[in-house]
Order: structure tokens, then C-alpha cells, then sequence
């Protein structure tokens, strides 16, 4: 009886979170003013794995899909991250293990796997060989390690050496999909690919520092950037004028984003960077900001530029950008959808200020047609 008690209290409780949130939602984002919104496909969870850059442009992909009349694909996250973690073994080796060796990446590495191996159906290669409902890569990711470590230290391989990669990859995600059948038609991951007409050399990569000129490209200085991929430099109003033309013409955006500033809150759905420094709030107004409309800081160059420098802003996570909106100020937000699940105020998705896209934006890409004329014509 008391354990039914108690079951009744959380379930209460539950309830009223649930409820206060969804109260949250409507009085805050109903409020917004939507100027432009891109398909998307259902929001996945990439559960406990560091898969965040797959998932991301994953979902960049089917909306690209959609975009290109193909239609809506689920396409498989685990496809293309156990063929850059084959990738990435190899590398690491090579470098004599001086070289960051972990689950991270960049979005680009899905557009380099595209090109170099394919796509496949989400059905055809699920990963989920040990947990048939969430991905759960902590154990593998250490067994990689190890085994790419023993690797260095022998100094001396056999021509074996990659085989023993790819059976801890068999193990723990499942065969490698050679040939495969679709609605009837059988494929091989380059096949499909050509049938999907998905190239990843239509897509740039940019970002944002003063460190290198700009109009120029430089390879990407990030611990994940194991592949030595290489972004386009613009100036800052203009990395936020291409991510607005992209998605005002019809186009989604990769986003790279650090997403450890006290701005960012997932669970209310917003990312921000208020006039007032949060060092100044009390702890009733670092509430207020996420209830309230507030003005947003003026961000500039030098401020984004002593962030990365001051490592403020990492290469914490890969999302994707759908949707331009504004609040009754007139403040612009993009509309992000996220791989975290579906639970928090907005079923996955949350609003990120321009001012917060300015600051913690690591890199973004985007379709190369996406970019302004008057922008692509300075590279």
C-alpha cells in the first residue's frame, strides 16, 4: 500500500512537471513569429554514444532529401559512424597515436563517407546488435581504444591489423552491409547512394574566426577534426546572412555549436545570451530569462574569437538548424532540432538566439547553392 502511495506522489508529480512545461511552451514559443521552416524528419535520440556529428547531418540529409523531391528517407546513423571509426583507427595508427582517437567528429566526415563508401537505409544497418532499443557505445569505445593503442605500441603490424577494427565494429554494430535489399531492388551502399544522387562535395563548411583571413580556408583546429577537414572563413554577419538566405531559399543547415554555456537550457527549449551577464544575476532573474523575452548582448568578432581561444567555446555538439522565427521583439531565433529525444518543452527541438548561433558557433555547413551569391563569389 505505501509503495502504491508513493507510486501515486511520483506520478503526480510527473504530471505537473509535464504539465508546467507544456503550460511553459505554449505561453513562451507560441509567441513566436515564424519566417521560414524546413521538413524534417522525426527527432532520434543518439542515446549514450558521442554520435552527436552523425545524427546532426543525418538529419540534414533527409531533409535535403525531401528538399530534392527523393522524398522521406530514415537513414542509418550507425552506417556512417562505423565506417569513420574504421577510418579513424586507421588514421590514428598512422599518426603514431598522436592524434585524438575518441567517438567525436565533424559533419563533414559523413559527407567524406558519402562519397567514399555510401549511405544505406536505416533498417538495413541499425547498430542496435546488443540493445535492440538504444545505442549504448561506452564499452565499445573503450575496447577501440584499447585495441588502436596495442596497435601503436607493437610498432610493428601484421597486415591483419584493420581486420581486428573492424570485428570489434561487427561485434558491437552488426556486419558490414555489402549488398542490401530495398523495396525490392537490391543495392550496395554505393548504389544507393547514386540512386539517392546525394554528393558530398555539393556541401561547404564555414565558420567564423579572425585568426586566419578571412575568405579564405584553413583546416579546422578542433580535437575532433581527426579527418583534417577544411572550412570556408567569412566574417560573422556574414556566417548568420548565409545560414538566413539558406533556410529563407529553402535549405537546412548543419550546425556545430558549444553547448555548455549557462545560455543553453535543452530541457526549456532555448539557447541565449542576455544583455546582463550571468555572473550579475541573482538567481530569480537566471530564471526570468528563460520565462521572459529579454534583449540579447551584442556579439562581436573579438568576443567570439576570445571564446574559442579561452576554450568557452568547444566543440561540444552537432545539431541541425530547420527554421527562422522571431520573438514580439523583433529578436531572431533559429529553430534547432536536436538528438537528445523528444523530452523537453518542445519535443526535441529548442529556439537558439542569433546572438547565441554568433557566439558558441563552432562551424556550420550548408548546400553550396545556399550561400549568397555576393558571399560565395569572395572564395
Amino acid at each position: 500500500m505505501k509503495f502504491k502511495k508513493q507510486l501515486n506522489r511520483l506520478f503526480s508529480i510527473l504530471l505537473f512537471s509535464f504539465l508546467i512545461n507544456s503550460i511553459y511552451a505554449q505561453s513562451i514559443f507560441d509567441q513566436f513569429e515564424t519566417l521560414a521552416e524546413i521538413p524534417a524528419t522525426s527527432v532520434k535520440d543518439q542515446a549514450k554514444t558521442g554520435t552527436c556529428w552523425s545524427f546532426g547531418t543525418t538529419s540534414f540529409i533527409e531533409s535535403e532529401l525531401i528538399r530534392m523531391g527523393k522524398g522521406e528517407f530514415d537513414i542509418s546513423e550507425m552506417f556512417t559512424i562505423r565506417c569513420t571509426y574504421e577510418d579513424h583507427a586507421k588514421q590514428y595508427v598512422r599518426y603514431h597515436g598522436n592524434l585524438n582517437f575518441s567517438s567525436g567528429a565533424e559533419g563533414w566526415d559523413m559527407f567524406n563517407i558519402i562519397d567514399t563508401y555510401g549511405i544505406v537505409p536505416q533498417k538495413t544497418y541499425t547498430g542496435l546488435k546488443i540493445d535492440p532499443i538504444q545505442h549504448d557505445h561506452r564499452e565499445m569505445d573503450k575496447v577501440l581504444k584499447a585495441v588502436v593503442d596495442v596497435l601503436v605500441d607493437t610498432k610493428k603490424l601484421t597486415p591483419v591489423w584493420d581486420d581486428a577494427v573492424s570485428g570489434i565494429l561487427d561485434a558491437y554494430l552488426g556486419d558490414y552491409p555489402s549488398e542490401f535489399e530495398y523495396n525490392g531492388k537490391k543495392y550496395s551502399p554505393e548504389s544507393f547512394r547514386n540512386y539517392l544522387d546525394i554528393n558530398g562535395s555539393n556541401y561547404w563548411a564555414i565558420t567564423s574566426y579572425n585568426h586566419h583571413p578571412y575568405y579564405s580556408e584553413f583546416v579546422f583546429e578542433s580535437p575532433d577534426n581527426w579527418s583534417n577537414g577544411i572550412v570556408k572563413n567569412v566574417e560573422l554577419n556574414d556566417l548568420t546572412d548565409i545560414i538566413d538566405h539558406a533556410l529563407i531559399k529553402g535549405y537546412s543547415v548543419v550546425w556545430a555549436s558549444d553547448v555548455s554555456d549557462p545560455g543553453f537550457n535543452h530541457a526549456k527549449g532555448l539557447a541565449i545570451v542576455p544583455e546582463k551577464d550571468w555572473g550579475a544575476m541573482d538567481n530569480q532573474y537566471q530564471e526570468e530569462v528563460f520565462t521572459k523575452f529579454m534583449n540579447q548582448k551584442e556579439i562581436t568578432s573579438e568576443m567570439r574569437q576570445l571564446g574559442y581561444d579561452n576554450y568557452e567555446t568547444t566543440d561540444d555538439h552537432l545539431m541541425h538548424i530547420v527554421g527562422l522565427a522571431k520573438d514580439p521583439n523583433g529578436i531572431k531565433y533559429y529553430k534547432v532540432k536536436n538528438s537528445w529525444g523528444t523530452d523537453n518543452a518542445l519535443g526535441g527541438y529548442f529556439y537558439a538566439s542569433e546572438a547565441y548561433v554568433k557566439l558558441r558557433t563552432m562551424s556550420i555547413a550548408v548546400h553550396k547553392d545556399a550561400v549568397p551569391k555576393n558571399i560565395a563569389e569572395k572564395f
